[in-house]
């Protein structure tokens, strides 16, 4: 009995811990987070105690056989509750109502708790059971008691976040709606778990040995069911920074084109801003924008807006839409002022008033249309060979 099957979903969520610890650290306040970690640690502990050589090892150190069995359930009451409130958080609503009703989960199972505690004491269980305990003393005044109260209180919760998860999961998308379907799936495995151990229970007081299913079947059914909780309430929490991060770093690989031809024609001189290799990318992507938009304000009087005018035209009747069509009239407006710039060194031309207020240009979504027009439109490639040919005097 080396417990394996116990410390081994203990360490995963332990880790899973770990990389939620730092966070919890720059924003302890946040209620979401510290349910999140109470969750954790709650599911890495009902693991470990309930581990047959922790409990035998808590059963020495205490002297009290059996004294393991109301600690790992009033733990595994206590990640119930927790798995009960983090949902109340995670959906949100009026402050006030989310704290109401998350007072009244912790009040129901704080009761659970001290009611286990007093069933324990006033039972009698002086034989040590290190796997059996639910049935070897199914038939046991108060232990009895005790051994139904903690299956209750974990079927109730396992109920509850089934029936909610999956109401709550035909109303969202994404990560968030995959989160809830994967809760779905880890209470169905804890019901099972109560199920299993209630069938043995229901057994012993018929006289029927069905002991297997509480020392062989439920505990696997209670380590997926736990393991598959935990991933589903971090999965839309780690899900949605991945993808918020892959997001970022394309929105800044796709700026890249139009960013280095204007900073290629910038003046000598010209004042840069370096960012180290190691910021984050939404600072990246930030400071690449804000270049982007400090070279096109310089570029301004050297704007040809008939020429965007034309390729917009000439790009609605290739067929493209109305977004694709201005980012390719505002991508050849670029290309020629940069040409112009480019055929201007000493900057003689007067700078007009005006600042490039395109519609095309309010945001960085249509940045990254420019950028994709001046690599990728044919008709904004056309307009710039027709521009060469005219400044060579090529037919």
């Amino acid at each position: 009995m080396d417990g394996s099957d116990y410390y081994i979903p203990a360490a995963a969520l332990a880790v899973a811990l770990a990389f939620k610890l730092p966070g919890m650290v720059r924003d302890w306040r946040d209620p979401l987070l510290r349910s999140v970690c109470a969750l954790l640690v709650l599911g890495a502990c009902t693991f470990f105690f309930a581990a047959p050589p922790t409990i035998g090892e808590v059963n020495r150190i205490t002297g009290v056989p059996n004294i393991s069995a109301p600690l790992v359930y009033c733990i595994l009451s206590a990640f119930s509750a927790s798995c009960l409130i983090l949902l109340v958080n995670w959906r949100g609503g009026p402050p006030e109502e989310t704290r109401r009703e998350s007072l009244r989960w912790i009040a129901g199972y704080s009761a659970v708790v001290v009611a286990l505690i007093a069933l324990f004491l006033l039972g009698d269980a002086p034989v040590e059971r290190l796997r059996d305990l639910d049935t070897y003393y199914a038939n046991t005044p108060y232990m009895r008691e005790m051994i139904v109260l903690y299956l209750i209180a974990h079927s109730v919760a396992a109920v509850a976040m089934t029936v909610l998860c999956w109401s709550w999961s035909t109303r969202v998308h994404g990560w968030l709606r995959g989160g809830l379907t994967v809760i779905v799936c880890g209470s169905l495995f804890n019901l099972a778990y109560g199920v299993t151990k209630f069938a043995a229970v229901f057994a012993r007081w018929a006289g029927v040995d069905w002991d297997g299913l509480s020392s062989v079947l439920a505990p696997p059914l209670a380590s997926v069911g736990a393991l598959l909780s935990a991933i589903g309430f971090i999965l839309p929490l780690v899900g949605q920074r991945l993808s918020d991060q892959w997001h970022a770093w394309r929105t800044y690989r796709r700026l890249g084109p139009l960013w280095r031809e204007l900073r290629a024609a910038a003046p000598p001189g010209t004042p840069t801003v370096r960012i180290s290799f190691f910021s984050p990318v939404e600072l990246r992507v930030t400071q690449r924008e804000s270049d982007i938009h400090d070279r096109l304000l310089q570029l301004d009087p050297y704007f040809d807006r008939e020429l965007r005018a034309t390729v917009y035209e000439e790009s609605l009747a290739a067929g493209a839409d109305g977004h694709q069509a201005r980012a390719a009239g505002d991508a050849a407006m670029v290309a020629g002022a940069l040409r112009a710039r480019a055929a201007d060194p000493d900057g003689e031309i007067i700078s007009s008033a005006q600042t490039y207020t395109t519609e095309a240009a309010e945001g960085p979504r249509d940045l990254v249309r420019i950028s994709l027009a001046l690599r990728q439109s044919p008709v904004v490639a056309a307009a710039r060979t027709r521009a060469v040919r005219s400044e060579s005097g090529t037919p």
